[in-house]
C-alpha cells in the first residue's frame, strides 16, 4: 500500500530532524535542517550552519539564533543577503558569521519562509504566541541537538524580529530558571528593533527634512499622518493603527518621490514610484502587506524566492507542503492587531529581572526604524540602571582604524550607532557588527 503524502511528510520531518548531526546541504560547510511541529498543524523550519572555524568541536564556538522581521519576512533573507556563507548570487561572503559561530536561522512566525501551517487559523496573532512557539521549538531543537546544551547561546534579530526576540528571550530565561531547559542563554542583540513602533513613525518627518528628502510642506504632510497614527494607537484601535502606519508610508513615497526605507542613500528607480503609489491607491492594505514583508528591491526579492523554491528546496529535499513565502502576507495580516503595539515592557523585564546582556543596534541611514526613534524609547525605559545609562559617555568604535560607529553602555544595556549603515547593519557595516559579536558573543582566539 502506498504511503499517504501526509505520512511521507511526517516521515521526512522525523528522519531529517532526528539526525542531529552535520551533513552536506546547500553551499559550503556542514549543516542540518528540519521542521518542528510547534503546535498541531504548525510547522517551523530551521537551518543550522555549523561554524567553519578550525576548532576541535563545533560546540567550542557559541550558537547564534537569527530571527528576521516583517512579521512574515523569512530568515533566509538574513542568510543570503546579510550574514550567511553565500550571497544571493552564490558567491562566498567574506564577513559571514559562520566563520566564527554556529548560526541557526529560524523561519518565524509559522507561515513565514519555509515554515507553514496546515490552516491559516494556526497563524499567530500576537507576540506572546510567537514567543511560546519559539520556546516549544527551542526545547525540541535541544532535544535533538543536546551537544549544544553547554554552548553559550545568543539571540540576534532584526526589525520586527527585534520586537519578537525580547519576549522570546524572556520566556526562554523563565523556562531555564524553572528547570524546563538546561542551556546557556547569555545575551540578546536586536538590530533596527521595532520595539516602540510609534517612536519610529514620529521620527520620520524630521529625519527626511534634515536629510533633504522633503521640504517643510512635505514634512508637515508626513507629520500629520504620523500623528494620526499615534492618535489611532492611543485610542486602542491597534489594527487600524497598522493601516494608518501604511498610509503614512504612502505619504512618504508621495512626498519623497521614492525612497528606500531601509537605507535612504540607496538609489531608487524613479519610474517605480508611480506604480507603487498606484498600488497604495488601488489597495492600501495589500500595499502595506507587501511593504512589510519585502526587504529588498522587487528584483532581488524575486531572485531570493526563485533560489529558495528551486535549488535550495531541491537540495534540502523539502516537502511539498513547504512552499517558500507562500503564506508571508497572511502572517502579517494575522498579526496586524499586534504590529503597532510597543514591547518596551518586555525590554524592562529583561533588564530588571534577568542577567542577560542586551544590545540595541541602529543604522544611521535607516528610515523605517530610524535611529532617533530608538534613542527616544531607550531613554524612556524604566529599569534600575536608567540614570546610569543616561549619564554614561558615548565612545567611538574603530577596531581597524576607521570610525565605524559609537557605543553607550551601562550595566547590561548597550546601545550601538552604526555609521554608513541602514536597516541591515550586518550587511552594511560588517566591521562594526563583528566588533559587537566579539564583545557580546565572543569566542576563544585561534
Amino acid at each position: 500500500m502506498l504511503m499517504s503524502l501526509k505520512s511521507a511528510v511526517v516521515l521526512f520531518v522525523l528522519l531529517g530532524a532526528c539526525r542531529g548531526v552535520p551533513r552536506d546541504g546547500y553551499g559550503p560547510g556542514k549543516q542540518d535542517w528540519g521542521f518542528v511541529e510547534v503546535r498541531k498543524g504548525a510547522h517551523m523550519f530551521w537551518w543550522l550552519y555549523y561554524t567553519t572555524a578550525e576548532v576541535e568541536q563545533f560546540t567550542d564556538r557559541p550558537l547564534l539564533i537569527w530571527l528576521q522581521g516583517g512579521p512574515g519576512a523569512s530568515s533566509m533573507y538574513g542568510n543570503f543577503e546579510e550574514l550567511g556563507p553565500l550571497t544571493l548570487e552564490g558567491e562566498p561572503r567574506n564577513h559571514t558569521w559562520v566563520k566564527n559561530y554556529n548560526v541557526l536561522f529560524i523561519d518565524n512566525p509559522v507561515g513565514t519562509g519555509f515554515s507553514y501551517v496546515e490552516s491559516t487559523s494556526l497563524l499567530t496573532k500576537d507576540n506572546a504566541q510567537i514567543a511560546d512557539d519559539l520556546l516549544t521549538f527551542t526545547k525540541e531543537f535541544y532535544r535533538l541537538n543536546p551537544e549544544f546544551m553547554t554552548t553559550p547561546l545568543h539571540i540576534y534579530a532584526e526589525s520586527y524580529g527585534g520586537k519578537m526576540a525580547p519576549e522570546f528571550a524572556w520566556v526562554l530565561d523563565k523556562a531555564i530558571k524553572n528547570g524546563e531547559l538546561d542551556i546557556q542563554l547569555e545575551s540578546i542583540g536586536i538590530v533596527a528593533p521595532w520595539v516602540s513602533p510609534i517612536d519610529s513613525v514620529l521620527s520620520w518627518g524630521e529625519f527626511l527634512l534634515n536629510m533633504g528628502f522633503v521640504d517643510t510642506k512635505g514634512y508637515r504632510e508626513i507629520q500629520a499622518a504620523a500623528i494620526q497614527t499615534e492618535h489611532t494607537l492611543n485610542e486602542g484601535k491597534y489594527e487600524d493603527a497598522t493601516w494608518q502606519w501604511g498610509r503614512t508610508e504612502e505619504v512618504i513615497v508621495r512626498e519623497t518621490l521614492g525612497i528606500d526605507f531601509y537605507n535612504v542613500l540607496f538609489a531608487q528607480d524613479f519610474r517605480a514610484t508611480q506604480s507603487r503609489l498606484a498600488m497604495f491607491a488601488k489597495d492600501m492594505k495589500q500595499a502595506t502587506l507587501e511593504s512589510a514583508v519585502r526587504l529588498a528591491s522587487e528584483d532581488r526579492d524575486q531572485m531570493l524566492e526563485d533560489l529558495m523554491r528551486g535549488p535550495v528546496a531541491e537540495t534540502l529535499q523539502l516537502p511539498a507542503e513547504s512552499v517558500y513565502n507562500k503564506q508571508g502576507g497572511a502572517v502579517f495580516q494575522s498579526m496586524a492587531g499586534d504590529f503597532m503595539k510597543p514591547a518596551m515592557h518586555v525590554m524592562e523585564l529583561l533588564l530588571n529581572s534577568t542577567s542577560l546582556e542586551v544590545a540595541v543596534i541602529t543604522g544611521q541611514l535607516d528610515l523605517i526604524v530610524a535611529t532617533a526613534g530608538n534613542v527616544v524609547w531607550l531613554e524612556k525605559l524604566q529599569w534600575e540602571g536608567r540614570n546610569g545609562y543616561l549619564a554614561a559617555p558615548r565612545n567611538g568604535i574603530g577596531p581597524l582604524g576607521t570610525l565605524e560607529g559609537y557605543e553607550k553602555s551601562y550595566g547590561r544595556l548597550h546601545m550601538y550607532w552604526a555609521l554608513r549603515a541602514g536597516h541591515m547593519v550586518p550587511a552594511d557595516n560588517p566591521v562594526l557588527m563583528d566588533y559587537i559579536l566579539k564583545k557580546h558573543a565572543g569566542f576563544p582566539e585561534d
